[in-house]
C-alpha cells in the first residue's frame, strides 16, 4: 500500500512540476544531440598521438562544428520552413470545410449516421499545438540556462560522481551506468535525428515533385513525429495523405504519395534505422507503446516526444540490480539484457 502511495505521489508530482522538467528534458536532449554529434564530427579528424593540447583542440573544433550545425538547421526552418506555417494557416477554414465534404461524403456512401462519430476540428488542433509550442517558446531562455551549464559543467561530471559514490564498488557500478546510458543514448539520439531529417528530406522531394501543397510543413511534421514510436509515423504519413485527399489530389497522384511516403517509412523505420542502432534498443514494442501512452498522459506531446529514451535510461538502470532486473526482461524485446556490473 505504502508502495502504491509512493508511485501515486511520484506521478503525480511528475504531472505537477511539468513546467520545470520539460524543459530541462529539452535541454538535455539538446546537450546530448550536441555531443553526440561533436562525437562523430571528432571522427573524421586524422588519428595522431594522443597529446591533451591536441584532445582539448579536437574537442573544441568539434563542438563548434556541431553547434554551427544546429545553428543551421535552425536558420533554414526559420526562412524556409516557417513562412510555409504562415501561409498553411489561413488555408486551415477552407480545408476544414472540404474535410467536412469529404465526410459527409463517406457517410452518405456508406449510408452511416453522419452525427456517430464527431468530425475533428482542424482549428482546434492547431489552436492547441500552436499553445503547447507557445509555452515551450517562453521557456526557452530557461533551455538555453540549462544547456550553456551543461556545456560548462560537463568537464566536472567526473569529479562530482567520485566524491558522489566514494565506495569504489558502488562508484564502478554507477560509472558503468551512467556510462552505459550516455553511450546508448548518444547513439540513439544521433542516429535517430539522422534517419529522420533523411526521411524529411526525401519525402520533402517526393512530395515536392508530385505538386501536392505545402510539402515543407509535411516534411517538417514528418522528422519530427519521428520521435514518437509508432504513432508518430503513422499520423506524419496520414496528414499530408489526407490533405491530398481533402484537395482532391488525382487518384495516381494519392495513390503515389500514399506508396512513396509509407514506403519510406518502412524502409527508413523498419529497416535502416534498426540496423544503424543496433542493440541500442532491444525494447518490447508493448513496453514502447505502454511507456508512450504513460508519458502521454502526464506530459502530453511533450512526454510522448521523450518517451524511448526515457525507457532506454530506464531499462539499463533496472538491469543493473538483482531486484529490478526482472523489470528489464519484461521491457526487453526477446528476454536479453545488458550485462550486470558486478561489484
Amino acid at each position: 500500500m505504502n508502495g502504491l502511495l509512493l508511485f501515486a505521489g511520484f506521478i503525480f508530482l511528475l504531472w505537477l512540476g511539468s513546467s520545470i522538467f520539460i524543459p530541462l528534458l529539452v535541454a538535455t536532449f539538446l546537450w546530448y544531440l550536441i555531443n553526440a554529434t561533436a562525437t562523430y564530427y571528432r571522427k573524421i579528424f586524422p588519428r595522431e598521438p594522443r597529446h591533451r593540447g591536441t584532445d582539448i583542440t579536437y574537442n573544441i573544433i568539434s563542438n563548434i562544428l556541431s553547434i554551427a550545425t544546429y545553428v543551421g538547421v535552425i536558420y533554414l526552418f526559420a526562412t524556409r520552413v516557417r513562412p510555409m506555417f504562415g501561409e498553411l494557416i489561413p488555408a486551415i477554414p477552407e480545408i476544414q470545410a472540404r474535410l467536412n465534404s469529404l465526410w459527409h461524403y463517406m457517410y452518405e456512401s456508406f449510408g452511416l449516421d453522419i452525427n456517430s462519430i464527431p468530425l475533428p476540428s482542424i482549428e482546434h488542433i492547431v489552436s492547441s499545438v500552436g499553445s503547447s509550442l507557445a509555452k515551450l517558446a517562453t521557456s526557452m531562455g530557461m533551455v538555453i540556462v540549462y544547456i550553456i551549464f551543461m556545456f560548462v559543467e560537463q568537464s566536472t561530471f567526473h569529479k562530482k560522481f567520485a566524491v558522489l559514490f566514494p565506495n569504489r564498488s558502488q562508484h564502478r557500478k554507477m560509472r558503468f551506468i551512467m556510462t552505459s546510458i550516455d553511450e546508448n543514448m548518444k547513439k540513439y539520439l544521433f542516429m535517430k535525428t539522422l534517419v529522420s531529417a533523411i526521411t524529411g528530406i526525401i519525402s520533402f522531394a517526393w512530395m515536392y515533385m508530385l505538386d501536392l501543397q505545402f510539402a515543407g510543413v509535411w516534411a517538417f511534421v514528418i522528422f519530427i513525429l519521428s520521435y514518437i514510436p509508432t504513432i508518430g509515423a503513422i499520423v506524419g504519413c496520414g496528414l499530408p495523405i489526407l490533405f491530398a485527399m481533402v484537395i482532391g489530389a488525382p487518384l495516381n497522384t494519392l495513390v503515389l504519395i500514399t506508396i512513396g511516403l509509407v514506403g519510406l517509412q518502412i524502409l527508413f523505420g523498419n529497416i535502416i534505422e534498426p540496423k544503424l542502432t543496433g542493440t541500442t534498443l532491444n525494447l518490447s514494442t508493448l513496453a514502447i507503446l505502454i511507456n508512450l501512452v504513460f508519458w502521454g498522459l502526464i506530459w502530453g506531446v511533450a512526454g510522448m516526444f521523450f518517451s524511448v529514451p526515457l525507457l532506454v535510461a530506464t531499462f539499463i538502470i533496472t538491469a543493473q540490480f538483482d531486484s529490478t532486473r526482472w523489470i528489464a526482461i519484461l521491457l526487453s524485446a526477446d528476454g536479453k539484457i545488458p550485462d550486470k556490473n558486478e561489484d
